[in-house]
């Protein structure tokens, strides 16, 4: 059999693994892999920083459903990869990060661009490997991918020395995996299935608590059978924006910190809170001694059985692929009477949520645009609406403009909204946005930014450029960090510690990169700008400034319960 060196070996696994987009920036550790790819038909992406090419693989994984994969050196390449691989590990999106390695005679005598990638990822991977033996190159790569994209999907680091890179092997790949204590639980138990179902069966005012293990799950289509099935409404997380159409009367919104009053209200009413993929995190819950205090029954449906009862105590747990799960459900529920009794007094509940949505909208006087001729957040989403009917995939980065996007913008698909949820990462968007536009480059790609959030990454427009990536950039540009100063306003007195911000002139920017460059500042000139910006071809940047004073509301104060929630 011919033998193969680790390099041509890695990039034979990832092509029989399907990888056929990578992301990723060389150096001399990672080198021999490079020449071996130089030859392969996988489409490399040059970043211009590692953690772009982390976030284009989140970006990609989060349309695509198959595993990121992102390819760098030793030592500070590795290292720039961490903020990508905690916020892949947080929002369970699947990664495998291939980082190169000094060679194992060299380890850990703080050799030239040595750095612990393994002990230093320990932490924020779902897990990590040390290659040392050519030997195991294949079977490593291909359990990499295994882990990555099963249970909950989460980053894989595969750390390659050079010299393993430089070996020679026969090159077999193996037929399955098999990893002795992992063996994530696919079925539910049908015990709890059935205790589930009882439950919801003998409540008055059942609510669906939606988040983002539905999309990874692919159960959009299960929950929103079984949403409309019953009559049940549905709130959803910030991550989990898409699942229940946004035009369904069921679909309450997001509920949380910046969730809507009517979710909320729902919420805190409740008596049996079902909840789908769904972690209980803090931006959820506010306080915890009196989240849902209402509920007789919390049933938590999840793949990861340490998410069950972790931040909430749940009376009827069920570890099992959200999918599977949801189709028992569905044919435990078919054809019960007991259940179409139900309907009734379940659709009252419904017009009862519906009563406190119309009591207190978001953003109600926001439709009618500021008196004083600047351009609020509102226009800018809903002109955005406007030009893509909503077929399109929305990123963003993290503060007010995400929570805007969030509240306002109406998600009627599955994997149509990227977002850094659990590690709030700033510069996620705009490298994320590039990823989704290589997953479908037949969808239309927006990131909405902030001036603070673009800069972290915005080198990564270079990258847009140079791979004709048609990628529009809204900039919701208020000269300052936008969510930092709202807290600062509302909880600090108004002392706005070093949050005013002074930024580039965008316009000139986008140009020296090579894309189109915008600028609009009045909401008399936003329609007439945005169109124009948006018939642009390739990378665009549109720079809209808004006012310092908005404001993203309702909110819950820090430490306060979803009853408690702030309006001005």
């Amino acid at each position: 059999m011919k033998k193969l060196t680790g390099a041509q070996i890695v990039i034979e696994t990832l092509i029989a693994e399907g990888a056929d987009v990578i992301f990723g920036y060389p150096g001399g550790a990672i080198l021999p892999t490079y020449d071996a790819l130089l030859d392969s038909k996988i489409k490399h992406v040059l970043v211009r920083h590692e953690q772009g090419a982390t976030h284009m693989a989140e970006g990609f994984a989060r349309v695509s459903g198959k595993p990121g994969v992102v390819l760098v050196t030793s030592g500070p390449g590795a290292t720039n990869t961490i903020t990508g691989i905690a916020d892949a590990y947080m929002d369970s999106t699947p990664m495998v990060v291939i980082t190169g390695q000094v060679s194992t005679s060299l380890i850990g005598n703080d050799a030239f661009q040595e750095a612990d990638i393994v002990g230093i990822t320990r932490p924020c991977t779902k897990h990590n490997y040390l290659i040392k033996d050519v030997r195991d190159v294949a079977r490593i790569i291909k359990e990499a991918f295994y882990i990555a994209g099963s249970g909950r999907p989460g980053p894989v680091v595969v750390d390659l020395p050079k010299d393993v890179q430089t070996a020679e092997h026969s090159f077999k790949i193996p037929d399955k995996v098999e990893l002795r204590g992992y063996k994530p639980t696919i079925r539910g138990n049908p015990r709890q299935i059935e205790r589930a179902v009882e439950a919801i069966e003998h409540s008055s005012r059942p609510l669906f608590y939606v988040g983002g293990g539905v999309q990874w799950s692919g159960a959009a289509a299960e929950l929103r059978e079984l949403s409309r099935g019953l009559g049940i409404p549905v709130t959803e997380t910030l991550m989990a924006l898409g699942s229940m159409p946004a035009s369904d009367a069921l679909r309450l919104g997001m509920l949380g910190m910046h969730g809507s009053y009517g979710a909320n209200t729902a919420v805190t009413n409740t008596d049996c809170l079902i909840a789908v993929g769904a972690r209980f995190d803090d931006r959820v819950t506010g306080r915890i001694a009196d989240f849902a205090p209402k509920a007789e029954s919390i049933i938590h449906i999840d793949i990861d059985p340490s998410s069950i009862s972790k931040n909430v105590k749940v009376d009827i747990p069920i570890v099992g692929d959200i999918k599977s799960v949801l189709v028992d459900i569905l044919a435990s529920v078919k054809g019960r009477e007991s259940i179409a009794k139900k309907r009734a007094e379940w659709q009252k509940w419904h017009q009862q949520i519906l009563q406190w949505k119309k009591d207190k909208p978001l953003y109600e006087n926001s439709r009618d645009g500021r008196k004083d001729g600047l351009i609020s957040p509102y226009q800018v989403i809903e002109e955005l609406y406007g030009i893509t009917k909503g077929d399109v995939i929305v990123a963003t980065d993290v503060g007010q403009h995400q929570m805007w996007v969030a509240q306002m913008f109406g998600f009627e698909n599955p994997r149509s909204w990227l977002t850094s949820g659990g590690l709030g990462t700033m510069g996620y968007g705009l490298p994320a946005g590039i990823g989704a536009k290589f997953a479908a480059p037949d969808k239309r790609v927006v990131v909405i930014s902030g001036d603070g959030s673009i800069q972290m990454n915005i080198q990564e427009l270079g990258t847009a450029v140079q791979y004709g990536v048609d990628i529009k950039v809204i900039i919701l540009n208020n000269y300052f960090l936008g969510m930092v100063r709202q807290w600062q306003e509302k909880f600090y007195q108004e002392r706005y510690s070093y949050s005013a911000m002074s930024v580039p002139n965008f316009v000139k920017l986008a140009d020296a990169y090579g894309a189109h460059g915008f600028r609009v500042e009045h909401a008399k000139d936003l329609a007439k700008t945005m169109r124009e910006a948006f018939a642009a071809p390739g990378p665009v940047l549109i720079d809209v400034v808004i006012p310092k004073d908005e404001v993203v509301m309702p909110m819950i104060p820090p430490g306060g319960a979803m009853s408690e929630m702030l309006f001005a």
